[in-house]
């Protein structure tokens, strides 16, 4: 099994999901970031507005004051930093001020940024959702066509991106969880049973985020906080089905369970 590079999560939020408030203050916010890194994260990635479905609209300009001081903080660890953010302007504030990746959850279809992410050196994080817009939302999916509903979203954002002079090699694709697939667990399940194709289909990097997820907690028959048994082993599903990168909210829990699935391969 390869070891995938793990993404901490910090959400500077009023109503993430799963620690909405926690991370709001930048002293909390950017003291949880290091401890990810002392955890193993290889990459923080720092939320500055929910995509949950019920969660508020964060303007601009708020967005931006809740990065600032944390991205300004964290310039010193040495560890890249990703911003997850959908709104351009947004954008284009973390390329300035030092992210080394942009997660966006609508898979960048604003045009008007191309420019700048073509100027840009971040690396881009391409993710489907089955909803258009800044959230996830209430949808029935089917199982059966998720796989290649995915791949053919992201075989037309790769290309549009690409067109605009975006190096394909500065580009990871994201397939969506959760919500981002719709409500039917059974959707979400097929999506992370279909890792590896989709990663060989689209030829590109894949990170997937399962952390908390709707899916896993009505499989589980457990609310957030009570997920992170669930959580692990759809994350190690993940890692062995080839993921290159997974986003996590517990980065130590991950960090030890791949540690022990390495050595356990290495050994047999």
């Amino acid at each position: 099994m390869k070891t995938p590079k793990i993404v901490g999560i910090v959400n500077l939020t009023e109503d993430s999901f799963s620690d909405g408030g926690r991370y709001l203050n930048p002293d909390a916010a950017i003291a949880h970031a290091r401890q990810l890194i002392a955890d193993g994260a290889d990459i923080v990635e720092l939320g500055p507005a929910s995509s949950h479905p019920e969660s508020k609209s964060v303007s601009d300009e708020d967005q931006i004051a809740r990065l600032r001081p944390v991205l300004a903080q964290l310039q010193d660890t040495g560890v890249p930093i990703s911003v997850d953010a959908a709104r351009p302007t947004v954008q284009r504030f973390a390329i300035d001020n030092g992210a080394a990746l942009l997660n966006d959850i609508q898979g960048f279809p604003d045009r008007t940024a191309y420019a700048d992410l073509a100027q840009s050196s971040c690396r881009l994080v391409v993710m489907h959702s089955v909803v258009s817009g800044e959230r996830a939302g209430y949808v029935d999916t089917v199982p059966d066509t998720i796989v290649d509903t995915i791949c053919d979203f992201l075989e037309a954002r790769v290309a549009a991106l690409t067109v605009a002079g975006i190096e394909r090699e500065r580009l990871i694709v994201d397939p969506g969880m959760g919500f981002f697939l719709g409500t039917n667990p059974e959707t979400s399940v097929r999506a992370l049973q279909g890792t590896a194709a989709i990663r060989e289909r689209l030829g590109l990097p894949i990170m997937v985020c399962v952390s908390r997820k709707s899916f896993l907690q009505k499989l589980a028959g457990k609310d957030a906080a009570g997920s992170g048994a669930a959580t692990l082993a759809a994350e190690l599903y993940a890692a062995q089905a080839g993921a290159d990168y997974i986003r996590t909210h517990d980065a130590a829990a991950l960090r030890d369970a791949l540690a022990i699935s390495s050595a356990l391969e290495t050994s047999r």
